[in-house]
């Protein structure tokens, strides 16, 4: 069975002194974009980290400051930076919901698919309950059966926290194994809510 899902705590919000954060960080965090502007060409370097492994670029996608993020991408800021979480900034942009954001990283190469038994931006967008944001992962390319070692798969994240539309997406786009469907998932779902139950039923059945 799933472990109780808690509000995702990650590097962001990890209490810790901030004074290893810089100023472009700030501005990053601020969305203050001519700041942003002016760090960047003051020679600032973009791919600074805190402590936590977290670069102006998360700060920027986990705020869904597009403009910010795109000015850090364009001078050169890692798309795939991986903060003490194992996160990255399509990550945090996917678990705070901000679609244009996630676009805006996708574009620019960002993976949607990570390592095996880690937290992907679909585990994420599913944790949030972001129906946009999935849509957009699984266009991508995303692997609808990658698990997490906690977690379990985005099925399961997104049928434990009541997400509806998310988990009637994931059942829609298909390609899982249907005995590990029902095994699993249908468990997990009769515990939360009697409609999962009902969508996974008419999922079985072919729709």
């Amino acid at each position: 069975s799933l472990p109780t899902i808690h509000p995702v705590i990650s590097a962001h919000n990890s209490p810790r002194l901030w004074a290893d954060r810089s100023a472009l960080h700030e501005a990053c965090v601020l969305g203050r974009v001519l700041q942003v502007r002016a760090l960047i060409q003051s020679g600032l370097c973009v791919n600074m980290m805190t402590a936590d492994s977290v670069t102006p670029l998360h700060e920027a996608s986990q705020r869904g400051h597009t403009m910010c993020a795109r000015l850090l991408l364009e001078a050169g800021a890692q798309v795939e930076a991986r903060n003490i979480d194992g996160s990255t900034p399509l990550c945090d942009a996917c678990s705070a919901g901000h679609l244009d954001c996630a676009k805006l990283l996708l574009a620019h190469g960002a993976k949607v698919n990570l390592s095996i038994f880690t937290v992907s931006p679909l585990h994420e967008a599913c944790l949030a309950g972001s129906l946009e944001c999935v849509q957009l992962l699984i266009q991508a390319g995303a692997n609808l059966e990658a698990h997490d070692c906690h977690l379990g798969t985005a099925l399961h994240v997104a049928c434990y926290g009541q997400h509806h539309d998310c988990a009637k997406v994931l059942l829609d786009a298909g390609n899982m194994t249907p005995t590990f469907v029902w095994d699993t998932f249908l468990k997990n779902a009769a515990r939360v809510e009697s409609v999962y139950v009902g969508a996974l039923f008419q999922w079985g059945k072919g729709g």
